[in-house]
């Protein structure tokens, strides 16, 4: 079982993907609507993989990536981003600080968990 954090602030792409990811068996989802949530949750909690929304109020994806780097423990972890804005210079930007891939919204839900699978082959 994979076990994967979700960061995102749509409370329907939060539902579609913790559903889309929990059908194929494969992965136990956590969820948070916010970075500073993820921060406060990864106290207790290690996930394997770490799936983040770009674009949220407060902190962006990219800055939760950045504290969470802070700790030792979330180094290796692959951070995986979701973004409606997949420019290729942001995308290299993302790659730059430590995005293992970058999955474009609107996302093929069906496609997820194979997307998520094979980024952290």
């Amino acid at each position: 079982m994979i076990k994967l954090l979700h960061v995102e602030d749509d409370a329907d792409i939060r539902e579609i993907a913790k559903m889309a990811l929990e059908l194929s068996g494969d992965f136990e989802v956590m969820q948070c609507e916010c970075g500073e949530d993820a921060l406060a949750l990864t106290a207790s909690y290690t996930p394997d993989v770490l799936l983040l929304d770009m674009m949220m109020p407060g902190m962006t994806g990219r800055q939760t990536l950045e504290k969470l780097r802070e700790n030792p423990v979330f180094d290796a972890i692959p951070a995986i981003f979701m973004t409606a804005r997949a420019q290729p210079n942001e995308l290299e930007e993302l790659r730059s600080i430590g995005a293992t891939e970058v999955i474009s919204k609107p996302f093929d839900p069906m496609s997820l968990s194979d997307q998520i699978k094979a980024a952290i082959a």
